[in-house]
């Protein structure tokens, strides 16, 4: 009798140790940890296009998100420190401030005090499938974005303004972000062109285009803005640019 109650005993321990391992597997995911969102639903990775820049003030940050139409619970995580595993969704915890809007809520961006480099991704949801950005590298410290008003507007095609312009102190580009904008700050053109220029409303050179009607012509009695974001590999924004122009 007592060496079946000992095998009882040995069989609850057993148990009870796999229930506590399972248990601790389970705390070391955290609640507001990217891995928890992304444990209980399904996901695509890559497919939101979101990059960061710094601002005027050293500590701040301004991370920047294309929504799209339908896009809804857009979330900014961050990593303890930029020595973490960027591709570990353990190490990045969702930080609960709101976005704002940008080009009157075409775009969407974070605005963040942060003393420390980190590594930042953005989610949202669209059609219950949750959606991530790559990693985001922070370099507010190491590579404070460069902000200028440095692009030629070449107007000679009446209507189809030519824009072109070089890369500041940082040479690291790897794809330039242009924006056209009526005196309204209303969104008229985005889009993404691995090359120093742009021409409105050409294609041939674009490689990602966020616009989402055709735009209009531009009028020559009215003024315009061009916004231009030059970002390195790892989506951060080494140029920022804003000029206003009359096409």
């Amino acid at each position: 009798m007592s060496r079946r109650i000992q095998h009882i005993n040995i069989v609850i321990v057993l148990f009870l140790g796999i229930l506590s391992c399972k248990n601790d597997d389970d705390a070391l995911i955290a609640d507001d940890s990217l891995a928890s969102l992304v444990k209980n639903n399904t996901i695509r990775v890559d497919n939101v296009i979101a990059c960061a820049s710094g601002s005027d003030d050293p500590a701040i940050i301004v991370a920047y998100v294309y929504p799209r139409s339908g896009a809804t619970d857009i979330r900014y995580y961050e990593t303890e420190s930029i020595n973490d595993d960027k591709n570990d969704y353990q190490k990045y915890t969702h930080v609960p401030i709101e976005s704002t809007d940008f080009f009157n809520g075409y775009l969407k961006k974070f605005t963040r005090t942060i003393t420390e480099e980190k590594w930042v991704i953005i989610t949202f949801f669209e059609n219950n499938e949750l959606h991530l950005s790559n990693p985001i590298r922070l370099k507010h410290l190491t590579k404070p974005t460069e902000f200028s008003n440095n692009v030629i507007v070449n107007s000679t095609i009446e209507g189809m303004p030519v824009f072109t312009w070089e890369n500041g102190i940082f040479k690291d580009n790897k794809i330039y972000f242009q924006i056209i904008s009526d005196i309204e700050n209303e969104l008229l053109s985005g889009t993404y062109t691995f090359e120093k220029q742009f021409q409105y409303y050409k294609l041939d050179n674009v490689v990602l285009n966020i616009t989402q009607e055709p735009p209009p012509e531009l009028n020559s009695m009215n003024q315009y803005g061009f916004t231009l974001m030059g970002v390195s590999e790892d989506n951060w924004v080494n140029l920022f640019v804003e000029k206003n122009f009359t096409p």
